[in-house]
């Protein structure tokens, strides 16, 4: 079965990868700073970073690439996880804030004098696990069920995506929400009593991260390549044809837009206790677009493509916005026009082509 999931030498390939990402976490315990072999703290917290970003780039592309439904909006999905998860990491400081209170800073500041209803039972770690899969998933389904049963599709589709991340965004941002407004969360302490500075902790959760990215994968190649992924598929290249020989579109779109949500969210969830903050902006338009870049950057359509995109422009980003740190969001919008000009298939595409061009010669 794995086997037809993909060739052997992609299989190899991802061994490789796979292997020598889990000898970071080794190599940062194992040798102290100063030594060759040692891997900083730093370099090991950008990786685990961008496998949260790669394994929200996949679950964009289970939506855009097999199913051809452009989302604007997966950064409010991404965003939802985090604060979800975010919610148990504020209960988890205890007394150890600035106002050594049982509510966290920013509601002593704020005068809250009491716990908002929904915060009830964000004390239990499986209460906000539960929340990180439900909550986004359930916005997914009722956005997605309304959205699709009205046939929005192509760009009106796309457009409500962004306008729905930004109203979140502008809620969030307020103060009377209960979710911190502009400085969001922030300060956290511990995760199941463990501290979240030690590099025990952040080895663990580097680990745990590339888990879920490799399974993530291995989830979506199994969707795209069954019965179900061809249907998907159908749907993207010529959905009337597909409502012609019986099918109904809206429960397998509405299936691959929820299931692309958990994943996304499931990604926010890994992020903020690696990262140490999460706040309104990561719901912001521009983050949704990044997501889309990645994805076509990599190779749309390809499942690997947009996990490649988003280390790449990541990695670009991170040197572009010290060298040239007012110039990124220019960098950012040339590489998608010459993207989409030169690179319609993305790096993958380029690859193809490349080994194809090898073979004929």
């Amino acid at each position: 079965m794995m086997r037809q999931l993909f060739p052997r030498i992609t299989w190899i390939v991802i061994s490789i990868l796979a292997g020598v990402a889990l000898l970071l976490p080794v190599l940062n315990l194992c040798f102290p700073d100063g030594h060759p072999l040692h891997i900083s703290s730093y370099v090991l917290g950008i990786v685990a970073k961008f496998m949260c970003y790669a394994l929200a780039a996949l679950a964009l592309d289970l939506v855009w690439g097999y199913t051809g439904i452009l989302s604007l909006g997966h950064g409010v999905f991404f965003a939802l996880g985090a604060y979800a998860h975010g919610m148990y990491l504020m209960r988890a400081i205890g007394h150890d804030g600035v106002y050594q209170s049982d509510l966290p800073d920013f509601m002593v500041f704020l005068d809250w004098k009491a716990y908002p209803w929904y915060w009830a039972m964000t004390d239990s770690f499986l209460y906000c696990m539960a929340l990180v899969i439900l909550v986004p998933g359930i916005l997914a389904f009722v956005f997605g069920f309304f959205a699709f049963r009205s046939r929005i599709k192509g760009v009106y589709f796309s457009i409500i995506t962004q306008a729905m991340t930004y109203a979140f965004m502008l809620l969030f941002f307020r103060n009377d929400t209960g979710f911190g407004g502009n400085n969001g969360f922030t300060d956290f302490k511990r995760l199941l009593g463990f501290s979240l500075t030690s590099p025990g902790t952040k080895a663990v959760l580097f680990l745990i991260t590339l888990c879920c990215l490799i399974g993530a994968l291995v989830l979506c190649r199994w969707i795209v390549t069954s019965k179900l992924g061809r249907v998907l598929q159908g749907v993207r290249d010529s959905e009337s044809r597909l409502m012609f020989i019986g099918y109904n579109p809206l429960w397998f779109k509405l299936f691959v837009w929820t299931l692309s949500a958990m994943l996304c969210s499931i990604a926010g969830a890994l992020y903020v206790p690696q990262v140490g903050i999460i706040n309104p902006s990561e719901m912001s338009p521009a983050n949704s677009i990044e997501m889309v870049i990645w994805a076509a950057v990599g190779g749309r359509g390809t499942l690997l493509g947009p996990i490649i995109g988003a280390f790449s422009v990541n990695g670009l980003k991170s040197w572009f916005t010290a060298a040239f740190p007012d110039l990124w969001l220019y960098a950012l919008g040339l590489l998608f026009i010459l993207v989409t000009l030169f690179m319609q298939q993305g790096i993958l595409g380029v690859l193809a082509k490349l080994k194809k061009s090898q073979e004929i010669a």
